[in-house]
């Protein structure tokens, strides 16, 4: 944002002291600000103008709270913690043990680390680059998979890990991978077993695991409004511009001290959750939404968009999408869309879009287009499996995307079923007619000559056997040697 310095506080696991954040929201309002976010990795994100930057610093320095100005050199560790005895049942992770883990997290990593629920899809597994997925049937175990910096390439481990030593294995895996970035950064790692065989397995309590985890199926909840469970209620609040009144989150802080309630929890959808609200204090909560007029039951087809953070274009392309959608009367329980316009960003979604620019100028992006792809059986927590369209313009964009989760529902139906891309299914009038194209093997990008790779300098017009040596994939950074030559009529058939 021009004029402004984006702050980024990381809320370990998602979990907010009431009065930590009430005393940061003070800070915020002496700072004129009027308004914060939370982001995707369940942090706190908040613009403040140049010119009252220095004051809000020496504020945050004063609560001795850590934070990033412009940057994100040390990721939030993120946690399914905000789905615990919500969105979670029969499972042996408890509060306790995400909490002594967490505790244990006593460095600021620079890597990514996801600690995750089997038994859940509300929160990403694999978005990370070291993510624990807790064994299903094995109390205290954990399962892991690495996600290389810079990279599609996600490798599991076959050993399990216990409890304990989950913090200290984190650490020694982030050491090995920065101290070796020749091997394991920015370029797709062939040979995942290169870094578990530099870890010594003699300190650690390990167990071979059976057999690879099988991820579970991605079944979104409703994760707003008031909500009963057990002989409590929790509340969850989202907002559609993502942004949160501080005025709001200030009086909703004070009610927590006030009804006794602990903690607040961010989701990686954007919102925040309150849980173990008594029926006795349910009035006072819903006085506070009154109060500051926050919009409740959001229809879900809204609830279920992935954004990045801090992408005014994004949230643009959302809005559009969503009312497309409701003229459609489309339905989209049990998927997950994601949106993407930034090279290189890691997107949770069933359904990916994705933008590019068709020609750049001094740096601008001018004229977009969009490509759909599909996660391997429509799991978020899979990588991509296939290009469903690509290269096609705004204008077509909803109905393709409403086409793309007919195909979900009727893979739903027809198991076993492959994704049908479009190119597979018809011929495209949208579509510039083309007799060979060349296609990333790895995540299935087509390289069209007629549009370039205007991201990364190519004009249209570029023939793929012009590319420079050096070229790679946009999507996943596959090498120029890992694409092969198609025809247009047998574009993106399935994944490799």
């Amino acid at each position: 944002m021009k004029g402004c310095y984006t702050i980024k506080i990381n809320f370990k696991g998602g979990i907010i002291s009431p009065g930590e954040l009430l005393d940061i929201l003070t800070a915020a309002s002496r700072s004129g600000v009027k308004q914060v976010r939370f982001g995707l990795r369940q942090q706190l994100l908040i613009h403040v103008e140049e010119q009252l930057g220095p004051r809000f610093k020496q504020d945050l320095d004063r609560l001795d709270i850590f934070y990033e100005i412009d940057a994100d050199e040390h990721a939030n560790i993120m946690s399914s913690y905000p789905a615990e005895e919500v969105f979670i049942n029969n499972t042996w992770l408890s509060e306790g043990v995400y909490k002594d883990i967490l505790d244990e997290l006593d460095h600021k990593p620079r890597l990514k680390i996801n600690i995750s629920d089997s038994n859940q899809s509300f929160t990403p597994m694999l978005t990370g680059n070291i993510n624990w997925v807790a064994a299903p049937h094995l109390p205290h175990f954990w399962h892991l998979f690495i996600r290389f910096p810079k990279t599609n390439s996600v490798f599991e481990w076959d050993e399990m890990v216990y409890t304990n030593d989950v913090a200290k294995l984190s650490r020694e895996i982030e050491a090995i991978i920065h101290a070796r970035p020749d091997l394991f950064i920015d370029h797709e790692v062939k040979d995942g077993d290169a870094l578990f065989r530099l870890i010594d397995k003699t300190i650690y309590s390990t167990r071979p695991a059976p057999k690879p985890m099988s991820l579970p199926s991605f079944n979104l909840p409703y994760y707003e409004g008031f909500n009963r469970h057990n002989n409590k209620y929790w509340l969850g609040v989202y907002r559609r511009s993502e942004l949160f009144p501080i005025a709001f989150l200030k009086d909703l802080c004070l009610l927590c001290l006030q009804t006794k309630v602990g903690q607040l929890c961010s989701t990686p959808w954007k919102s925040i959750i309150i849980k173990g609200i008594e029926e006795r204090d349910k009035q006072l909560w819903s006085a506070l939404l009154d109060d500051h007029e926050i919009n409740m039951r959001h229809a879900a087809n809204e609830l279920n968009f992935q954004v990045q953070d801090n992408d005014p274009a994004a949230t643009r392309l959302k809005t559009f999408l969503v009312q497309k959608l409701n003229t459609l009367d489309a339905r989209t329980f049990g998927i997950c869309i994601g949106i993407k316009t930034q090279a290189k960003s890691e997107i949770f979604s069933s359904i990916l879009i994705r933008r590019k620019p068709l020609i750049r100028i001094f740096g601008k992006a001018f004229f977009h287009l969009y490509d759909i792809l599909c996660a391997k059986d429509f799991n978020p927590n899979e990588r991509t499996g296939t290009v469903f369209v690509s290269n096609i313009t705004k204008m077509y964009l909803a109905s393709e995307l409403q086409d793309a989760i007919l195909w979900f529902y009727k893979k739903q139906n027809e198991k076993g079923l492959h994704v049908a891309p479009k190119a597979a299914q018809k011929p495209s009038k949208k579509a510039e007619a083309v007799t060979a194209l060349f296609q990333c093997k790895h995540c299935l990008t087509v390289y069209n000559s007629a549009y370039g790779d205007p991201e990364n300098d190519i004009r249209p017009g570029t023939n793929f056997e012009q590319l420079p040596i050096g070229y790679g994939c946009p999507t996943c950074d596959a090498p120029k040697a890992d694409y092969f030559k198609i025809n247009s009529a047998d574009a993106v058939l399935h994944a490799s």
